[in-house]
């Protein structure tokens, strides 16, 4: 008995363990910003409602702190700072790493902007960007405006473009 027992909870935790997670669907262009709460790589809160109305937040997700396309970006964004500054932009980064993970990522390569640890996916899940059955998130980027709405999204895998994509969205709004 204690057998069947012990081996109807193991098959019942693999269940578990792979229904995927239901995510939100991934907001669209015009649309309200989902209002999030996480914390930093030195565990300051950080809240996107805190922003709004303040800065245009570049809020972006990337898989995996030192891959190679991963540090291309936060690099990219680190060396773009003085011009999004100029702009008003936040530059904030989520994934699922953990914040030591964050610490060393931002010591290795001097990034000058926050980066949010999102173990559990609750950022991602809320933006809709987890690839299928992972605890990764998918290169994407959301353009919040000062109204909180959603300005932009690029979703290019090469940093490169997602740059070009980035300015130019962030030199129209600026020319509004």
């Amino acid at each position: 008995m204690k057998t069947n027992l012990i081996a109807a909870l193991t098959v019942a935790g693999l269940v578990l363990s792979v229904v995927p997670v239901q995510a939100a669907p991934r907001p669209k262009v015009g649309d309200p910003a989902p209002l999030f709460t996480g914390q930093d790589q030195n565990g300051k809160t950080v809240a996107l409602a805190d922003l709004i109305g303040k800065k245009v937040v570049l809020l972006y997700f990337y898989p995996k702190d030192f891959t190679s396309g991963c540090t291309k970006e936060a690099c990219g964004f680190r060396d773009r700072m003085g011009d999004l500054q100029k702009d008003n932009v936040e530059v904030v980064g989520v994934s699922f790493d953990s914040a030591k993970s964050h610490q060393k990522f931002i010591a290795k390569y001097k990034l000058n902007f926050p980066l949010l640890a999102d173990p559990d996916g609750k950022i991602v899940d809320l933006y809709g960007v987890r690839m299928d059955h992972l605890n990764v998130a998918h290169r994407v980027s959301f353009l919040i405006g000062l109204d909180g709405k959603i300005v932009h999204i690029t979703d290019a895998g090469n940093p490169a473009v997602h740059f070009e994509q980035m300015a130019a969205a962030i030199a129209a709004l600026q020319a509004k």
